[in-house]
């Protein structure tokens, strides 16, 4: 009895599982395409039609049933990709793209550049301005033949507008002095000259991206040696020469970029140019020194260079090199020295052999720039005057010393004398030209700048002293009075030659103008008054 049950059972299972079996597959067969078709309403910019279809299809196989062709562009609601029911509608956009080139007018810009030798209000058009053009590229879409969207796409310059540049007078009424030589100075990123008087100038350069870090006269007063503002990025500033014996004159782009600390004319040559370059780095100064030294020649008739020839190969340039080395020759031009941060001494041009003088006290800066000691050679290059940085009382570490004195190295033997303590970090010593006393003795003076703060001398004001070569009769030169003080800087006494024939002059930057101070009577004559100079040179 139980096993007739059991089977039975087992029977009906079986069935069950075949009629499960046979359930299945026909409810397969009827989802399969094409087994019914449904209605699809597709509406177009030209009408609606109605497609029929098979059940499961996709709106983009609508809309190919319908005929139409579709881009990559063109678009339809519900999506393509979507499955449709019996009755639903599509609507299909054709989408269009198109470019469209419109040039337009670079308007030029219109600068101004005072000029004191005009009289107040007179104007000069020194360069007509010009437009330029540049070609905007448009991408247009169009829907169903409607512009929906117009986008610019790319813009190119294809001629670049020239600036208008306009000389307006701004004749300061400041008393014309008589001065021996030619005086340069940078005013606005431009190069000026005076000659004779304080109240003839002439432009000689007018590009307005002088950056000062190289501006000298030759030593025959016919050309000047100045550094042109780079991008920044690919290059830094680029060296030139112009014409100075002549208005509107040659200038020449010399072929050399990237020069930071050192560029100067040979002594005894009339074309001859030595300089020391810098690599671009992307983080701050923005340069890592090569601390090497190159020589070129250049044509006076056609700008040509000769082939640099190196005097000092790339080095590290001791501690802290990577800010780099700066080179001087002495007044005969028979020697030349070299200061870096760790120290200075002499080199030989000829063998590239450095033989240091005196070993400096780094200063600890912690910053991204580093000091390097101002030397200055004395005339008849017996002596150089340095600032020498010295170890501090109650500070530990001797780097971060803020006491710096003025110091002179003897050549004639013995140890760097200190003359005058605590001068400042940018006490610039400037020794004056040699002039003769009625006993035949040779006499200079020494001009230096003295830090308000000494203690602080990094952010300081600084004042002009001057004394006699050995220190004594030290006195304050200038500013008089209560003034702000001077922003340390490069400045320069007359040239040797006007020693006997002329006041002892200095010539400076004061809150950024020119001035001639008398360093024998302390009088001190303004020379300029639009407050941009911001470099000078005197030959």
């Amino acid at each position: 009895m139980q096993m007739r049950l059991y089977q039975l059972v087992l029977k009906t299972a079986r069935h069950g599982i075949l009629l499960l079996s046979v359930f299945f597959v026909s409810g397969c067969s009827s989802l399969q395409p094409g087994s019914a078709l449904i209605s699809v309403t597709v509406v177009t910019a030209e009408g609606s039609q109605t497609v029929e279809v098979s059940a499961g299809s996709t709106a983009r196989e609508v809309l190919e049933g319908a005929g139409l062709i579709i881009d990559s562009l063109d678009r339809s609601d519900p999506p393509l990709y979507s499955v449709l029911q019996d009755g639903d509608t599509v609507h299909f956009v054709r989408v269009e793209e198109e470019y469209l080139v419109e040039q337009t007018v670079i308007a030029y810009d219109t600068q101004v550049l005072r000029n004191e030798s005009l009289s107040e209000g007179e104007r000069r058009l020194i360069q007509p301005g010009q437009n330029g053009l540049q070609e905007n590229t448009y991408r247009i879409l169009i829907e169903d033949g409607d512009e929906v969207s117009r986008t610019l796409s790319s813009t190119v310059v294809v001629t670049p507008a020239v600036a208008e540049i306009i000389m307006e007078g701004s004749q300061a009424p400041f008393t014309a002095l008589p001065i021996p030589g030619i005086l340069a100075y940078i005013s606005a990123g431009n190069a000026w000259i005076i000659r004779e008087n304080t109240g003839l100038r002439q432009p000689v350069v007018t590009t307005g991206d002088l950056d000062g870090r190289i501006f000298s006269i030759s030593p025959d007063g016919r050309w000047l040696l100045y550094t042109r503002s780079g991008d920044g990025e690919e290059k830094i500033n680029s060296l030139w020469v112009a014409q100075i014996e002549v208005e509107n004159g040659k200038q020449f782009d010399l072929g050399v970029e990237n020069i930071i600390h050192f560029a100067d004319w040979i002594p005894g040559s009339q074309t001859g140019i030595g300089y020391s370059t810098t690599e671009i780095i992307p983080g701050p100064p923005g340069w890592e020194a090569n601390n090497d030294l190159y020589f070129l020649n250049f044509s006076q008739e056609s700008g040509w260079t000769s082939s640099p020839r190196e005097a000092l190969s790339q080095n590290l340039g001791g501690l802290y090199g990577w800010w780099g080395t700066e080179f001087l020759y002495s007044p005969e031009g028979q020697n030349m020295a070299y200061s870096r941060p760790d120290g200075f001494g002499l080199l030989n041009p000829e063998t590239g052999a450095m033989q240091e003088l005196v070993r400096a006290l780094p200063v600890q800066t912690r910053s991204d720039w580093a000091w390097i000691p101002p030397i200055a050679w004395a005339p008849g290059s017996e002596f150089i005057y340095f600032v020498n940085h010295v170890p501090q009382e109650g500070v530990a570490v001797d780097e971060e010393s803020q006491v710096f004195d003025l110091a002179v190295y003897p050549f004639v033997g013995g140890a760097p004398v200190s003359i005058i303590q605590d001068v400042g970090m940018f006490a610039y010593p400037l020794p004056s030209p040699q002039k003769v006393l009625e006993n035949g003795e040779r006499v200079f003076r020494v001009a230096f700048l003295q830090a308000l703060e000494p203690r602080q001398s990094r952010t300081s004001s600084y004042q002009l002293m001057v004394m006699d070569q050995d220190g004594s009769n030290l006195r304050r030169l200038f500013p008089v009075g209560e003034g702000q003080g001077l922003s340390p800087h490069q400045y320069y006494w007359l040239p040797q030659y006007a020693v006997e024939s002329s006041p002892m002059y200095l010539a400076l930057i004061y809150q950024g103008d020119l001035w001639l101070v008398d360093t024998e009577s302390g009088e001190a004559q303004q020379l300029t008054g639009d407050g941009l100079v911001t470099a000078i040179d005197w030959n």
